[in-house]
């Protein structure tokens, strides 16, 4: 079952590498007015919206065969020329795309995983975080500041989650972008812990099942439970028998809140525990125990929160959590004290060469 991935540089060299480019952007700032370095920060804003609109476009993709001239290319995506060019001189600039010497735009490693069929694609997560629906909600971050509660909730007039279930064209997109971050984290998941040595692996709140396909594929893990509510999982078993999967791995469905498959070596929740307020999730993780042998391993996916002062996609994604959700990114401690409360004990936080660590526990006895 075993194939090959992507190549994932060791850790050390990934966390020197973090250290020089923060200090290179903090000797940057220093070097120029405050009111320079402000306005900067202001117009990547105006980038992110730049690279929502090439995917909403389709340009990557209708770039996938070859570099086009802007008029054809303008034609194909049903865009004014002027338009396009004036896009594309903004995202040139910031090597998304390129131009030839003949004026043929093009793609660059960047846009590549702006096509929707890239290995790894983003065009989702740009579009979901790029659309009306979201900047709305983030209009309003200063109110969660204020009031120290989510204001999504309160705009929508229900849950998030309630909120997607009701509308399945965002709530499918939003899907399908949490799918694109997962596949991102895979291949470091995959390098940094060793999931082989559990037979039996329950992913609760498994989504598409990403992760434990391609833990069964790379590693010597025997068999596999993706567990989640049905209308998440509808559809999945197209592509476990196009993975030949059909002989390990398993789909049942329901709410982690109410029960946990049993019987699993290792159980898995990936990016869910941080959407929940303590009180919520440590429900969930006493339900996740509910069904748990003492020797069984927990395993949660999550940002951990670092101790240091660069930049982490964690502090920015904890930001979301105060705008949409009730839950929060948590540091070690925080996730042990957690841990603690809902009956287990923290063994050990594996870092990842993403932003990911694996947070390890065991049942207390």
């Amino acid at each position: 079952m075993a194939s090959t991935l992507p190549k994932v540089p060791p850790l050390p060299v990934i966390h020197a590498v973090d250290r020089i480019r923060h200090r290179l952007a903090a000797l940057q700032r220093r070097l120029v007015p405050g009111h320079v370095a402000l306005r900067e920060i202001q117009m990547g804003g105006f980038l992110a919206q730049a690279v929502h609109a090439a995917a909403a476009l389709g340009i990557a993709d209708a770039l996938a065969a070859g570099p086009r001239q802007p008029g054809d290319l303008a034609r194909t995506i049903g865009a004014d020329e002027d338009g396009l060019r004036r896009l594309m001189r903004v995202l040139i600039s910031f090597e998304v795309f390129a131009q030839r010497t003949d004026g043929a735009y093009a793609l660059t490693r960047v846009s590549r995983a702006l096509r929707g069929d890239a290995p790894v694609s983003l065009r989702d997560l740009f579009l979901f975080f790029g659309s009306e629906y979201h900047r709305g909600h983030w209009s309003h971050l200063h109110d969660a500041v204020r009031t120290g509660h989510a204001v999504g909730p309160v705009l929508d007039g229900m849950s998030f989650f309630d909120y997607t279930a009701e509308h399945r064209e965002l709530g499918e997109l939003f899907d399908r972008a949490m799918t694109s971050v997962s596949n991102l984290a895979i291949a470091p998941l995959l390098a940094a812990y060793d999931f082989g040595r559990f037979g039996t692996i329950v992913d609760v709140g498994a989504g598409h099942g990403s992760l434990l396909i391609e833990i069964l594929r790379h590693t010597e893990a025997r068999r596999g439970v993706i567990f989640d509510l049905p209308e998440v999982v509808a559809g999945l078993q197209d592509q476990i028998n196009r993975h030949e999967l059909t002989d390990c791995l398993t789909v049942e469905t329901g709410s982690f809140f109410d029960t946990v498959p049993k019987g699993g070596d290792a159980y898995i929740l990936k990016h869910i525990v941080h959407d929940w307020s303590d009180t919520e999730a440590e429900h969930l993780l006493r339900t996740a125990r509910a069904a748990m042998d003492p020797e069984a391993t927990l395993l949660l996916i999550e940002m951990v929160l670092p101790a240091h002062k660069r930049p982490h996609a964690s502090k920015f994604i904890d930001l979301e959590m105060l705008v949409n959700a009730p839950g929060r990114e948590r540091t070690r401690d925080e996730y042990g004290n957690l841990l603690a409360r809902s009956g287990f004990a923290l063994t050990r936080v594996v870092p990842t060469a993403s932003a990911d660590s694996v947070v390890e526990a065991r049942p207390m006895r």
